[in-house]
């Protein structure tokens, strides 16, 4: 038996009236998710009551390790995948490009910088701010991270949780908010008048969190896995937790990301002997924060049928049987144009039965069976009978 997990991050979205009171993902046109929901479906609770609704803390709830046990934040998360050494008492945090205009958070993704320009923005703000215990890293696209040796946690607020709203009221408040305030405005007078990138302005810093330690995969479930993801997030969480983690050409974490190299790289792995697959698209999650309803009905659509319409088909030629998963992580409603915490729906497949359609969204999973702890999800898929 092999395992996939298509993930469709911040899928799930609440009732639009433009759309008749559907969500996004009822009026989606969705025949291979369809194919999913004619197994079990049903909800799952990805987000602990005491713990923010992020794709780290959802994710690793999918992935089978409980947030509550092993979260110590965002950006160390990231700094893994960047291979980014932390010695036990640094402090990471996720530096955001953004563009704020008059007081104001315009864009949280600073017009979705390329990569090759946000780095060259990295190196100009680690040749002009004199801060000797901090340095930043590069990432993919707006997501990058400063490092602060011997550092202090603080009390910050996700840019994506605060478009179009006045930044004024919500700058750190903690014990770090000097420190990350002179370096946030020093960042400002760097890149206000900078001649690489127009549409980035400022950083934000938030996400903060110590170095953390996952059990690896393999010894928690006795299966081999692989992480499939185009953000840093997830490719951290997977690296700590000892997957695979496929070079993948193209991946941009938007509509415009290689989802023919993310199903082969899967279906490769599988190939070889591997057990385990997740595959994360990022795409139905910034579409959200965008606040954009068309572009998530397309992002939806396309993770549909480019992932789980080409997962379906590869898994045809296999003489394995596959337990195929599609779930979010989270909710990200257009209409608040960020997380929130409601249990999210859930189906699951087995290609030795017989293909029975039925809908997947919000709406169909609601009566049906309902999982209140998320990390307990994959176990139930992985050694469950009646999954």
């Amino acid at each position: 038996m092999k395992y996939l997990i298509l993930l469709g991050d911040g899928m799930a979205d609440w009732p639009i009236e433009k759309l008749g009171g559907k969500t996004p993902l009822e009026y989606a046109d969705t025949p291979n998710m369809d194919i999913i929901a004619g197994g079990i479906k049903g909800l799952v609770k990805t987000v602990p009551e005491t713990l923010n609704p992020g794709s780290d803390v959802a994710n690793l709830s999918v992935l089978g390790y409980d947030p509550l046990k092993y979260y110590t934040g965002r950006a160390p998360l990231e700094a893994a995948s960047n291979s980014i050494e932390m010695d036990e008492n640094d402090v990471a945090y996720r530096c955001n490009f953004v563009y704020i205009k008059d007081g104001i958070m315009s864009d949280f993704a600073a017009g979705h910088i390329d990569s090759e320009k946000a780095s060259k923005l990295i190196d100009l703000l680690n040749e002009n701010i004199d801060e000797e215990d901090v340095k930043f890293y590069p990432g993919v696209s707006y997501r990058n991270l400063m490092i602060w040796k011997n550092g202090l946690t603080d009390s910050t607020t996700p840019p994506h949780d605060i478009s179009d709203k006045e930044v004024e009221h919500y700058l750190p408040q903690g014990e770090a908010k000097d420190k990350l305030l002179k370096i946030m405005s020093k960042a400002n007078e760097i890149l206000k008048n900078n001649d690489i990138y127009d549409k980035a302005n400022n950083i934000w810093l938030w996400g903060e969190g110590k170095r953390p330690s996952l059990p690896l995969f393999k010894e928690k479930f006795n299966k081999t896995g692989c992480m499939i993801s185009a953000v840093d997030l997830m490719v951290g969480i997977g690296k700590l937790a000892g997957m695979y983690i496929p070079k993948i050409e193209g991946l941009t974490g938007f509509t415009d990301t290689n989802y023919d190299g993310k199903i082969k790289a899967a279906f490769d792995f599988f190939e070889d002997g591997g057990d385990f697959a997740y595959v994360h698209l990022e795409a139905t999650d910034e579409t959200g924060h965008m606040g954009d309803l068309e572009e998530k009905i397309r992002a939806i659509e396309l993770f549909d049928k480019k992932i789980v319409g080409a997962a379906l088909n590869f898994a045809k030629d296999f003489d394995d049987n596959f337990k195929i998963a599609v779930l979010p992580d989270h909710p990200t409603p257009i209409k608040i144009k960020t997380h929130t915490s409601e249990p999210v729906p859930f189906a699951l497949f087995n290609t030795k039965n017989k293909i029975s359609i039925d809908s997947y969204n919000e709406k169909s999973c609601k009566n049906s069976v309902f999982i209140e702890n998320g990390y307990e999800f994959i176990n139930r898929m992985l050694f469950s009978n009646k999954y």
